[in-house]
């Protein structure tokens, strides 16, 4: 695999002691990243995943299964474990990097950390069915999540850009099971929005039931997409983490 196909490192360094892969939400791209990565450079080095179907990746085809999608991840960060790596997820990329963790633990190359930001356990599964709504039904889920700019969904050109990756991305994590038993070993630190209607705090509370390691909870105010922003306040969570070795969680 062509691992720069699926990498953006936006601000490269070299000296970095640690490596951060961002995994986006359903619909979204390595560019949601870059702001993180300007925050945490040079300390941290960012590497954003870009999945197929967006952006420059357009012409290649959408991954419309979630383990298949953590298998190909997996494979394209494995070169980048040569230095210590964390792993962060929003949303679907909070349970991606979940299932990415436990591959890479498989290959003898564990992450030190796993970020999971607005997204409940993996076992706690709601039946869902957004990826079978019409393309009105879908703008709609965008527009009621507030993570989209509002004249974009206006754009007859741009959401036929943007609805095909989303849509393929929604019954990836729709469709997802988690496998039972099976933990990751490193700390697991979660993220959430105290009004996110995707997650409860209940719900991200039970992360705490898929590690060995430690669990810690950080709750911001906001709803799904609380972290555009909270950029700061998490770029120095992730850093006194992973640069520091500092305490996390405020619940």
């Amino acid at each position: 695999m062509d691992d720069k196909k699926w990498i953006r490192r936006f601000h490269p360094a070299d000296e970095a002691p640690v490596r951060l892969a961002c995994l986006p939400h359903a619909g979204g791209s390595a560019s949601y990243y870059f702001p993180l990565s300007k925050a945490l450079s040079p300390e941290i080095e960012v590497l954003a995943v870009q999945y197929p179907g967006r952006q420059d990746r357009r012409a290649d085809p959408c991954v419309e299964n979630l383990a298949e999608l953590a298998d190909r991840t997996a494979e394209a960060l494995a070169p980048a474990t040569d230095r210590p790596l964390a792993l962060f997820g929003h949303s679907m990329g909070a349970t991606l990097a979940y299932e990415v963790a436990l591959r890479l633990e498989e290959r003898g190359t564990a992450p030190v950390a796993l970020f999971v930001s607005g997204r409940r356990a993996p076992s706690r599964h709601r039946e869902e069915s957004v990826h079978q709504r019409s393309d009105e039904g879908l703008v709609e889920e965008l527009r009621r999540l507030s993570g989209t700019d509002a004249q974009m969904l206006e754009d007859p050109d741009i959401l036929q850009l943007v609805l095909p990756p989303l849509r393929a991305d929604y019954r990836a994590i729709e469709t997802y099971r988690a496998r039972p038993g099976l933990r990751v070993t490193c700390p697991v630190h979660a993220l959430t929005g105290d009004a996110d209607p995707r997650a409860t705090l209940d719900e991200v509370q039970d992360w705490q039931h898929h590690t060995t390691g430690t669990f810690t909870v950080d709750v911001f105010p906001g709803g799904h997409f609380y972290l555009g922003d909270r950029q700061p306040e998490i770029a120095k969570i992730i850093s006194s983490a992973l640069v520091y070795g500092a305490p996390l969680g405020s619940v």
